[in-house]
């Protein structure tokens, strides 16, 4: 675990980025500027890249209590912070926390194999092949939906509600709503069903039907699990992640601001 911070003196940073050049950069100009502390007696941990790279740092750090502060060396970076140099500890020290609890997912696969991998984003089930997927959905152990018929569908956290779950026409989640989105991709039966808002302590599982004959892929965010039978997901409140935003720009800042872009 880190050594909490001394409000005395500037945080402890140790910095990690992407393969990108202007990642490798900023991270160079920054050691050069703070040094840089081993991530076992830093405060926090600066990552340079975009998004993927933030999701790829948390991954990495799921048993760690290290914050991260993350700044934008990548493409979108909803959930980086804007590059500048100068006057960093300043800005780590004022900045705003959000703690997010990431989705575990237990697959089984058509050889009985059970697979269990994290998701701080969304545990997608994704057809494999041009026929569409048939799935059987149920919470927390009752039959909600006894037939889906479409490309697939996704269980997305709070923080993960503004990527492949928008993309998908799912809702926008506040930070600090304790809820999980259920969102179907490009349904086709029933027509009408748009998906589901759930408790954060719901359990989620799929059942493919026809797995032979429409194959499906299970995803939670990078890890991904073939022919899948059966699919159960939920929260792992045993884990928290904690991320840093400038002041004024929190996470939950940036999850309302999204409902009104245009």
């Amino acid at each position: 675990m880190a050594t909490p911070p001394d409000p005395q003196r500037p945080p402890r940073l140790a910095f990690v980025a992407s393969d990108r050049a202007e990642a490798q950069e900023a991270r160079a100009q920054l050691v050069g500027l703070y040094g840089d502390t081993p991530e076992a007696q830093a405060d926090v941990l600066v990552a340079l890249g975009g998004d993927g790279f933030m999701l790829e740092a948390l991954h990495r750090r799921l048993a760690s209590h290290l914050p991260i502060y993350g700044m934008n060396r990548g493409s979108v970076g909803f959930l980086m912070n804007d590059y500048v140099a100068e006057g960093l500890p300043a800005r780590i020290a004022a900045a705003e926390s959000a703690a997010i609890h990431p989705l575990r997912m237990i697959a089984v696969d058509r050889a009985g194999e059970e697979h269990i991998a994290l998701a701080i984003n969304d545990v997608s089930l994704l057809r494999r092949t041009y026929q569409t997927a048939k799935l059987r959905i149920a919470i927390d152990g009752r039959t909600r939906l006894e037939e889906l018929i479409c490309d697939g569908a996704l269980v997305c956290t709070p923080a993960g509600s503004t990527a492949y779950n928008l993309s998908a026409h799912g809702p926008i989640i506040p930070i600090t709503a304790k809820v999980l989105a259920l969102t179907p991709i490009s349904v086709f039966r029933p027509r009408r069903w748009r998906g589901a808002l759930l408790p954060q302590d719901a359990r989620v599982s799929f059942e493919i039907l026809e797995a032979d004959k429409r194959p499906v892929s299970a995803v939670a965010d990078n890890v991904e699990v073939r022919n899948v039978v059966k699919v159960e997901v939920f929260e792992d409140r045993s884990i928290a992640l904690t991320l840093l935003f400038d002041a004024g720009r929190s996470l939950e800042e940036r999850i309302l601001a999204e409902q009104f872009s245009v």
